[in-house]
């Protein structure tokens, strides 16, 4: 069902060697840049302080996701490796403008709770959180700052308040889904279904397979064994847990049917094109 060999040549796709990798390297000093070096978290103090200081770096991406179920065949970290994948690819286009913060990698998934190994977090914790990093950015001198969205359950509250955080710390803050790129009348271009963004389906395991199949498994789909836990009620009420349409058998079932459509081709095309689009968002921010 899947090729597990990594087809991470994103760099030939996006045409990014001019962009981000044949320049010279304001935080390494070569000709070349090693692709980590956008990711804060890989740098040293001093190497943060001398992109700084050398005036070039200019914003942050903050990638959301969550960690969640997606279904048999998906590991539950997909929402928040695609943020990431979106966040460094768009960085390494606009080399050396922007950075890229750790992930938060914990998101608003109640309804998905009934499937063991779902981790939810409260709306006002995961904004909370996101705020908090978009201070931190503000403090060291980034001057704009792009939220890069993995998972749908996220949405309503980075919609919410994206605005107050722009209009408190006085920079541009926004906030977009990566499949936010493709608009409802291209859908079919990406997918067969059109289904975008889906849920482990088509989309969902074509970006996968582009990007890290490691992160895929072969397996068959057992209703039997799929159905065969309930959690107790009162830990459901504790965490908001509510009924969602993909939560239900149907939708289940259909997902996992679906994603056999997927390819590493179409998982290239997403990710081409949502890179693209996300670096033409945070250049009009960046003014």
């Amino acid at each position: 069902m899947f090729d597990t060999k990594s087809r991470r040549n994103f760099m030939k796709i996006l045409g990014a060697s001019s962009a981000a990798l044949a320049v010279d390297s304001c935080i390494s000093g070569n000709e070349s840049i090693d692709q980590d070096k956008v990711l804060l978290s890989e740098l040293t103090r001093k190497e943060v302080r001398d992109w700084f200081g050398s005036g070039d770096l200019k914003a942050a991406i903050i990638p959301t996701g969550s960690t969640e179920q997606h279904n048999e065949h998906m590991a539950l970290s997909m929402d928040t490796e695609a943020s990431m994948v979106i966040s460094q690819l768009t960085a390494l286009k606009l080399f050396p403008k922007v950075i890229v913060t750790p992930p938060v990698s914990f998101g608003i998934c109640p309804f998905f709770m009934k499937r063991r190994g779902t981790i939810t977090i409260r709306e006002e914790i995961f904004s909370g959180l996101v705020y908090d990093i978009c201070c931190s950015m503000k403090t060291h001198g980034i001057n704009a700052i792009l939220i890069v969205n993995g998972h749908g359950g996220n949405s309503r509250a980075l919609r919410k308040n994206t605005a107050q955080f722009s209009e408190e710390l006085g920079i541009p803050v926004e906030a977009y889904s990566y499949w936010s790129s493709i608009p409802r009348d291209r859908r079919l271009e990406f997918t067969e279904t059109g289904s975008v963004p889906g849920h482990a389906d088509e989309l969902e395991t074509s970006f996968a397979m582009a990007a890290f199949p490691e992160k895929l498994r072969q397996v068959s789909y057992n209703e039997d064994e799929i159905y065969s836990w309930e959690p107790d009620q009162k830990d459901l009420d504790r965490v908001g847990y509510f009924d969602a349409r993909w939560f239900s058998k149907e939708f289940d079932k259909s997902s996992f049917e679906e994603s056999k459509l997927a390819t590493a081709e179409k998982g290239e095309r997403v990710i081409s094109h949502a890179v693209d689009w996300m670096a033409e968002k945070l250049t009009t921010m960046m003014g």
